[in-house]
């Protein structure tokens, strides 16, 4: 699963495909809403990975589902590279234990002295 942020700047992902490929085309699925938005990136070979940078218009807390198609195609045989996408604004990293949290933000506590008065 790829963690991106909901904001308006470029954003890359690193994809290990089933083809390279330069020209490709990605479809983003939103679980919520069921719409799609097909979004030509800017994609550069690196080694064994290809870097994909795009303006992804993403809702925070939601879920997406990626496409990357060779070429112009948008057939199911022209699917290179298939992934979820979590939109988040919190920081994650497994390595430092800092996992999503769901409720993070919506708890409030109050402070005071427990005193009741009974009549």
């Amino acid at each position: 699963m790829i963690h991106l942020t909901p904001s308006t700047s470029e954003q890359t992902i690193r994809i290990l495909p089933r083809v390279y490929s330069t020209g490709v085309v990605m479809s983003l699925r939103d679980d919520s809403t069921n719409e799609i938005a097909l979004i030509t990136p800017t994609a550069v070979i690196n080694g064994n990975y290809i870097d994909v940078t795009a303006i992804f218009t993403l809702v925070e807390g939601r879920y997406y589902d990626l496409k990357i198609f060779l070429g112009v195609g948008y057939a199911d045989a022209d699917i290179i590279y298939r992934d979820k996408i979590f939109a988040t604004t919190q920081t994650i990293n497994q390595e430092t234990n800092n996992y999503y949290k769901p409720n993070e933000g919506s708890f409030i506590s109050e402070s005071g002295d427990n005193d009741f008065i009974f009549i």
